[in-house]
């Protein structure tokens, strides 16, 4: 066992495919420590800055004296404090749906829910670049499955068009796509499940808080709240605290709490992280101005990348990459760009499909037009002296 593993850790290394943990000694709104080294923050997933907020910090601490440091149990044992029906009663009113359930992650909530909705005999249609955790519950459902070419719509309808009227059909897709940056197309898939009577899950892991009129997410900007079957979604991100949440119907929810078996199994949220949801709840909606100035910064970012020469695919939001190619030369800028101060992390396979390694930026609201410019121009400076850019 041992021989083999080490052999599996020296392949990945020879591929330039190992990780390793980063030391984060000190966070704020856009600056980090990371291995002892002050860098400038395009690498986190807190798009509003609100991990920091002095009102998630305090209802956090709030609900720790209260209820105490850990829930002590699963939901359906003694773990379900008040606190979950506060939260779940804010999440379904801002999202106008009838019923919500909170979950530990967004990786269990989607293993949980497809491997609760579907199984053997069933088909599920999955985008090509969707995440991991729901390739991974489609992959323990049991069910038949098919990958369409990434928001190729006419691919998946040829795939629909084969299935059998009897099967019951999923169609899953992220809503934006975290290592590529641009949208699905909800618009066509709503069209599609509806005329193949199927069911449509959107994950909105990296648009809840930044789009709609209350941040609801890409959902509610295109108005298709009440054509999506399921929606589920984080607070890890915009949100800025931890879990995942499904929106929907009651008789859903009934349904989950009842079979799924990673909501089942699993001790319930500290009191803690159950205070900051429900107060990032509330602060969220009424945090348009970020909104704005996070989508002016993403919008500037990505046109003055294009402008220097570099590949950023087609994002259209605020996750931006270089596509780059080499595993070697990925992890060469990184490092590079690292020892300039900023803070960008590259993604590999598996994470990423062969041949498209890449440095993936983050941005969030919390930065300034200053500092986006500093960064533009270590960026460039690292690009030429690879020979990335003219």
């Amino acid at each position: 066992m041992k021989r083999h593993i080490q052999s599996v850790l020296y392949q990945l290394e020879q591929k330039m495919q190992k990780r390793t943990l980063n030391d984060v000694s000190f966070c704020n709104s856009s600056w980090i420590v990371m291995n002892g080294r002050k860098l400038l923050n395009l690498a986190s997933n807190n798009y509003l800055g609100l991990a920091g907020d002095e009102r998630l910090i305090e209802a956090g601490c709030q609900a720790m004296r209260t209820y105490g440091a850990g829930a002590t149990a699963s939901r359906l044992i003694v773990g379900n404090y008040e606190l979950y029906a506060k939260a779940e009663a804010a999440l379904k009113n801002w999202k106008k749906k009838e019923a919500a359930l909170i979950f530990n992650s967004g990786y269990t909530a989607n293993l949980g829910i497809i491997t609760s909705l579907i199984g053997h005999g069933d088909i599920v249609f999955s985008d090509w670049l969707n995440h991991a955790s729901i390739i991974d519950g489609i992959r323990l459902s049991g069910a038949e499955r098919y990958r369409y070419y990434h928001n190729d719509l006419d691919h998946l309808e040829s795939l629909l068009k084969q299935a059998s009227p009897r099967q019951r059909k999923l169609i899953v897709t992220d809503s934006i796509f975290s290592m590529d940056g641009d949208m699905a197309q909800l618009e066509g898939l709503v069209t599609l499940k509806k005329r193949y009577n199927a069911i449509l899950i959107v994950d909105e892991a990296h648009s809840s808080g930044l789009y709609g009129e209350r941040g609801e997410g890409l959902i509610h900007h295109f108005r298709l709240q009440d054509d999506v079957d399921i929606q589920m979604g984080t607070f890890s991100k915009a949100l800025g605290s931890f879990g995942a949440y499904v929106v929907g119907e009651q008789w859903l929810i009934d349904y989950l709490i009842n079979t799924m078996r990673s909501f089942i199994f699993t001790t319930a949220l500290p009191p803690a992280v159950l205070g900051t949801i429900e107060k990032a709840i509330e602060i969220v909606q009424k945090e348009e101005a970020k909104r704005q100035t996070l989508q002016a910064h993403s919008c500037y970012f990505r046109d003055e990348l294009q402008k220097l020469g570099f590949n950023i695919g087609k994002s259209m939001t605020h996750i931006v990459p270089i596509i780059i190619g080499s595993n070697e030369q990925t992890v060469q800028m990184s490092e590079r760009l690292q020892e300039s101060g900023i803070a960008a992390v590259a993604i590999r396979p598996p994470t990423v499909p062969e041949g498209t390694s890449r440095i993936r930026f983050s941005l969030t609201a919390a930065l300034t037009k200053e500092e986006i410019d500093w960064a533009l121009e270590r960026i460039a400076r690292v690009g030429r002296e690879m020979g990335l850019i003219a």
